[in-house]
């Protein structure tokens, strides 16, 4: 498949009164037209950063974003202009993500008129219903003219998900965008996004901390798993969460509810291993950022030298991992 979107050793710095910030470090991916990538991660890893960046609403400070082959930070005129169009951005809050004093009608017209998407109000008045209709807000002409504050969180965000379809977009980041919605719809909300994406090609940047979630959304697709603002793990979904290689991805993976008692035992996590405290992006341990809580690390390698992404030589040429213990077993198994 034909690359949509390309990350080329990016790098994101930001200044604080400790000194500079490095939020992102050497971050390359690519992500596919019509195709699926989660990014998994805890809390400060870098994960909404990096989705911003996409969206072209944060610039980098080193290396490129590439849209179709053209550099983002270089588009002026028109060109910007369909980058726009194409890249959209569903946030976290459903709560504050929309206007409170414009109507739902209000906020789906707004992106429709700006890009001049309808001719006349009869005409824009159809488009917002088909839109509302394509996110299961049903009847449209209930939700027209209701408020933000007159609809539950799932109906908010099935609103915020319409606004980013309403410019026909190629590419939309969706920043933990089922996190903040009870867990009785949010499988449905899942299954509409993945609904967009099978029937119309919409590719999609999929940010999350739950492994779960980002496993059911793009069983089809990649995860990318980052630590502190470096990808650790990046290979198709199937083989990251059935055959986790880098210790944090098995600890996450591991991590996740087990419905039998017996394999929750089986699968707990050894408190005496490493530490439970995640370093400071102000003062990150020398060598890999997680040998501190790994529970295979080895003196004089894990700490001493930052690991690459390199493929694991077992498990097939899309399955990469930041591990020196692991990449030298594998060459040693191969």
């Amino acid at each position: 498949m034909a690359s949509l979107l390309e990350f080329q050793s990016l790098e994101r710095t930001y200044s604080s009164r400790q000194g500079p910030l490095h939020v992102l470090r050497d971050i390359n991916f690519t992500l596919e037209r019509g195709g699926i990538l989660a990014l998994v991660g805890e809390s400060g890893c870098g994960k909404t950063t990096t989705g911003k960046i996409a969206a072209g609403l944060v610039a980098p400070s080193g290396g490129k974003v590439l849209f179709k082959g053209e550099d983002i930070t270089n588009l002026k005129g028109k060109a910007l202009t369909r980058f726009r169009r194409s890249v959209q951005f569903i946030h976290q809050d459903p709560y504050s993500s929309l206007n409170p004093v414009r109507t739902i009608f209000q906020a789906l017209a707004a992106p429709l008129q700006r890009f001049r998407l309808a001719k006349s109000r009869r005409e824009l008045l159809d488009k917002v219903r088909e839109l509302l209709l394509m996110v299961d807000l049903t009847p449209p002409d209930a939700f027209l003219f209701k408020y933000p504050h007159q609809l539950s969180g799932g109906q908010r965000q099935r609103v915020a998900v319409a606004r980013a379809l309403a410019v026909n977009p190629e590419f939309i980041v969706a920043d933990e965008s089922v996190s903040m919605v009870d867990v009785s719809i949010r499988t449905s909300l899942l299954n509409m996004l993945l609904k967009l994406n099978q029937e119309l090609g919409v590719a999609f940047l999929f940010i999350t901390h739950d492994l779960a979630v980002a496993r059911y959304f793009s069983w089809q697709g990649k995860t990318a798993v980052m630590y502190l603002g470096r990808m650790v793990e990046c290979g198709p979904t199937p083989e990251v969460t059935r055959h986790p290689t880098h210790p944090y991805t098995q600890a996450l993976v591991a991590s996740l509810p087990v419905a039998n008692p017996r394999l929750a035992r089986e699968q707990a996590l050894d408190d005496d291993i490493g530490s439970p405290d995640v370093p400071s992006l102000h003062k990150l341990p020398p060598g890999c950022a997680f040998h501190p809580r790994c529970p295979i690390h080895v003196a004089g390698s894990c700490d001493s030298e930052v690991p690459e992404l390199a493929t694991v030589p077992q498990h097939g040429s899309e399955h990469q991992v930041a591990c020196p213990v692991v990449l030298s077993a594998g060459r040693e198994v191969g």
